[in-house]
């Protein structure tokens, strides 16, 4: 694990009344969050809300839950938003990356959900991190892109991280009570997302519009397209290789079409531990935010009776080679990942205002993966540098 602090140490936990600041709280995590929130009201006070562009979501959650700092994404979506709040609400509103990171550092605020979507993510965690707080980690890519780095910055301030991804969230809740000496295998496990079973004739056909419909989990976009791509097994590989300090090797992705079992954990004797509940992300997010105890959700209970089947397959490489990509890009170096990372970004990007093809994400990744000769990535300001700088590589390879 890259940090835990025992509740029984760390104040965080022990306080009454929960302080929170959600990080992308417009989106498919950050309504979650509130939905958990308004089940249990008495536990949280909602302090910071950032939410980017959707104003008119961020601006009902704010005069709803009344927090004391909002954020968007620039300053003339600060004024939209202003004259949208209840009249006698006048919070403060900042904006773009340096409101984000001062949000993540707020005094007021012990535990920070870390929601924002793709590398936009990255400072405000880190900053995070650098103020001791308690993380929920929604963000895969700060850890893709700066795992080692935060993992320090964890340690150095007794900061805590609760992964919020349903699969490493599992897994979190798998290890309880175990000792990791007695870990031998891990299993994340893949829906498959709306393309299993086809091969590359069919998907490299695919529209945005079929890629964006994913059977069973409601997501953002970017998240639906690496879902499909099996791009984001991928990065959640990488994210538990810095989370639980495991390797490659001692990590399996199957194909779990039911998404009803979202990860489990071998043990040297034989055990296998699963964790099981229906595909909804409040489940997750209410066992981080409710950390060490539980809360309630208001979804019903899994009905086994229910289950026809629970059915586990190999992930096809040649059909989704994004997923070993990912792997390729972690075993290279520290470097490779935020160079993938980026690249994927501009293209699932390129794919969704249909400059390029579905399977062309694959190939330009491929390609920026190729390309890339190895460099220090061993501060924050470097792995930025060499983010936009493949940001722009792939994106004059996709305008040409």
């Amino acid at each position: 694990m890259i940090s835990y602090i025992s509740p029984t140490d760390s104040p965080h936990f022990k306080a009454k009344k929960r302080t929170i600041t959600i990080l992308g709280s417009t989106g498919s995590i950050g309504t979650s969050s509130l939905n958990v929130i308004r089940h249990n009201r008495d536990d949280f006070q909602v302090v910071g809300l950032a939410g980017a562009r959707n104003i008119e979501l961020l601006a009902e959650q704010a005069n709803e839950f009344r927090p004391g700092v909002l954020g968007v994404y620039n300053e003339s979506l600060a004024g939209e938003l202003s004259s949208r709040l209840d009249s006698g609400y006048c919070p403060d509103i900042v904006y773009g990356t340096s409101g984000y990171e001062n949000m993540a550092m707020m005094d007021d605020a012990d535990f920070i959900m870390s929601a924002m979507v793709g590398a936009a993510g990255l400072r405000p965690t880190m900053a995070a991190a650098q103020k001791g707080k308690v993380i929920l980690l929604a963000n895969k890519e700060s850890l893709v892109l700066a795992g080692d780095l935060i993992g320090e910055t964890c340690n150095k301030y007794q900061s805590v991280i609760l992964p919020v991804d349903s699969e490493h969230n599992a897994l979190f809740q798998a290890m309880q009570g175990h000792e990791f000496k007695g870990v031998e295998s891990i299993i994340i496990t893949a829906s498959g997302g709306p393309f299993r079973g086809r091969d590359k004739a069919f998907m490299s056909k695919v529209t945005p519009e079929q890629a964006l419909d994913h059977p069973n989990w409601s997501m953002g976009a970017k998240i639906s397209i690496d879902s499909a791509t099996m791009m984001n097994k991928g990065l959640e590989v990488i994210e538990a290789c810095h989370l639980f300090g495991i390797s490659t090797d001692k990590i399996k992705v199957l194909v779990h079409p039911e998404s009803i079992v979202h990860s489990l954990v071998g043990y040297i004797d034989g055990s296998l531990l699963a964790h099981m509940g229906t595909p909804d992300m409040m489940i997750p997010i209410a066992h981080c935010l409710g950390f060490p105890g539980r809360l309630h959700t208001g979804l019903e209970p899994l009905d086994l009776t229910a289950l026809e089947r629970l059915t586990f397959f190999a992930p096809d490489y040649q059909a989704f080679p994004c997923l070993k990509l990912a792997l390729k890009a972690f075993e290279s170096g520290p470097d490779y990942p935020v160079v993938l990372n980026a690249a994927n970004e501009i293209c699932v990007e390129g794919f969704l205002n249909n400059k390029i093809g579905f399977m062309d994400i694959a190939l330009l990744n491929a390609k920026a993966l190729d390309e890339h000769v190895s460099s220090r990535v061993n501060s924050l300001e470097q792995i930025m540098e060499l983010d936009l700088k493949t940001r722009s590589m792939v994106r004059q390879w996709i305008e040409a």
